[in-house]
């Protein structure tokens, strides 16, 4: 009976982790035309896929960059569906051998969408393996070992790449220039994300005012992702305290018990900026001692904290090191040195 018991509650969890799944990813576009945001890029992207079922080919190789939550994962998923296929999924790092990325190529249907992410980390053996693929859509196998070892080219079926990374600099040449088309996602505007959050609330059935959408788009550090993620934390706070309905009071109540300011600055961000204007004089000082100052990994700093606060135009990156702006003192309410020494 006890065993009967653990599995009944192992099966209601797991259900449980499923529905929340669906709920999650129930508020990703599907369609090109329910993408907001972006729109050169929606543009672009919409003349490729028309443009591949005309001729009955798969979609040439794409590479979207630029920093996370902007939405690359989706298009990956949209161009997918639009072309009525199939879509593998994995990132760099999860590939560490040449046969993983040739199981999954050869796993591949004709047409097929396989999406790696990060594909900035790929190291190098695999990344060589990964140039014939996407050129010539065969793969090179070395059979046996010694002399008597062979070489066999394995044909594949014709598949479109599409690459995600945060760090565009840090892909290889080669591997860059065999994709034939490449995207910068932006950051989106206040109106736009507006318009995410309000989709996003029509699917979870919620009834939210304009005034409580903008205080949300306000705080939501311009990308859709950390939209959703505030508006499904309001949704749980107006339904534990209050009647479910959510308006300015109530999201503003919320927020603040996320600790997220009114530019949408978290207490990490917050803490890294006081790190540099009060333990070394507003900079200039290196990413490694803000590291370590911080305990925060490096790669988060450059690629989580920085790329907003630098949008925001808070901090300079400069050859010697970080710099906190003016505005920066300024939205943290600390007098500036230059402000300090006219008062004696």
């Amino acid at each position: 009976m006890i065993n009967e018991h653990e599995n009944l509650q192992t099966d209601l969890t797991e259900m449980s982790e499923i529905a929340e799944d669906i709920v999650l990813d129930s508020l990703r576009p599907k369609k090109l035309t329910d993408y907001i945001g972006q729109v050169p890029i929606k543009d672009n992207v919409g003349i490729f896929i028309g443009a591949a079922k005309k001729r009955g080919e798969p979609i040439e190789h794409i590479l979207l960059y630029g920093p996370p939550g902007l939405g690359k994962t989706t298009l990956a998923h949209i161009l997918a569906n639009e072309m009525e296929v199939s879509i593998k999924i994995t990132s760099g790092p999860a590939i560490q051998r040449s046969g993983d990325l040739v199981a999954l190529l050869t796993n591949l249907a004709e047409g097929d969408v396989l999406f790696i992410d990060e594909v900035h980390r790929l190291n190098r053996t695999v990344e060589e393996v990964l140039y014939s693929a996407m050129e010539d859509f065969a793969i090179d196998l070395i059979l046996g070992k010694g002399p008597s070892a062979k070489s066999m080219r394995m044909s594949l079926p014709k598949f479109t790449l599409v690459g995600a990374t945060t760090k565009f600099g840090s892909l290889s040449s080669p591997l860059r220039d065999r994709f034939g088309a490449v995207h910068r996602l932006d950051f989106y505007s206040e109106d736009e994300l507006s318009e995410i959050i309000r989709r996003s609330a029509k699917i979870l059935n919620l009834k939210i005012d304009t005034e409580a959408i903008t205080e949300i788009a306000k705080r939501s550090r311009k990308t859709p992702r950390i939209a959703n993620r505030i508006l499904k934390r309001v949704r749980d706070w107006a339904q534990v305290k209050h009647n479910g309905e959510i308006n300015a009071k109530i999201a503003k109540e919320a927020i603040s018990k996320l600790d997220i300011d009114k530019l949408g600055l978290d207490k990490n961000d917050r803490d890294y900026l006081s790190t540099i204007i009060e333990k070394f004089s507003g900079g200039p000082v290196g990413l490694e001692t803000i590291s370590a100052a911080l305990s925060e990994d490096r790669d988060t700093i450059e690629d989580v904290i920085e790329p907003y606060l630098l949008q925001l135009g808070f901090i300079n990156r400069t050859n010697r090191g970080r710099i906190a702006t003016p505005a920066a003192y300024d939205h943290l309410k600390i007098v500036r040195p230059s402000e300090t020494n006219t008062l004696f």
